[in-house]
């Protein structure tokens, strides 16, 4: 049976909007475990403008996975609480997806790994090892085997995902100082 080109390109588009759709949801309802049920999110694609993206690069020693994050602001009685940014870093041959839920001062709440998508290296998912990052802002230091866990088996992971969340905390810097 042969398929047009069309066929193929709806079927993948409509593959990854699904695949989309699901690790939307799943960081939806982190983020609402976190924030409550009456929270209100507000859901954008945040566009990183060359000049603060290099920035970031380059202080974090890691380059961003895509010219865009995935942002929400989080709010209650017009009232803000905080924002999370959903953001990918590449494992060893895939990308890890992950979510940093932030105060409204910057501070990282909760970090969580959304999608793990590699053979090994998968206890970077682990919630006790997540939970070390709690309280951290752009500030901290995020060297592994000093200020972060190693993971025996997931070299890789840890360092990439490290270093992911510290080019979350520095982005949060910005946004929480923009005007």
């Amino acid at each position: 049976m042969k398929f047009s080109n069309f066929y193929i390109l709806l079927l993948l588009f409509t593959l990854t909007g699904n695949v989309f759709s699901s690790i939307k949801n799943d960081a939806e309802t982190s983020i609402k475990n976190i924030f409550g049920e009456e929270s209100t999110l507000t859901f954008e694609k945040f566009k990183l403008q060359n000049e603060l993206k290099n920035s970031i690069e380059k202080e974090a020693k890691q380059k961003f996975f895509r010219d865009e994050v995935y942002l929400w602001k989080i709010t209650k009685n017009d009232s803000s609480l905080g924002f999370a940014i959903l953001d990918n870093v590449l494992g060893k041959a895939m990308p890890i997806t992950f979510l940093i839920i932030f105060d409204k001062e910057a501070k990282i709440l909760s970090s969580e790994i959304i999608k793990y998508r590699e053979a090994y290296g998968g206890q970077v998912g682990n919630r006790n090892w997540n939970e070390q990052f709690i309280g951290r802002n752009a500030e901290s230091s995020f060297t592994v085997g000093k200020d972060v866990d190693g993971i025996s088996g997931a070299t890789i992971s840890v360092n990439s995902v490290s270093k992911g969340i510290q080019k979350l905390c520095i982005l949060a810097k910005a946004i929480k100082e923009k005007p």
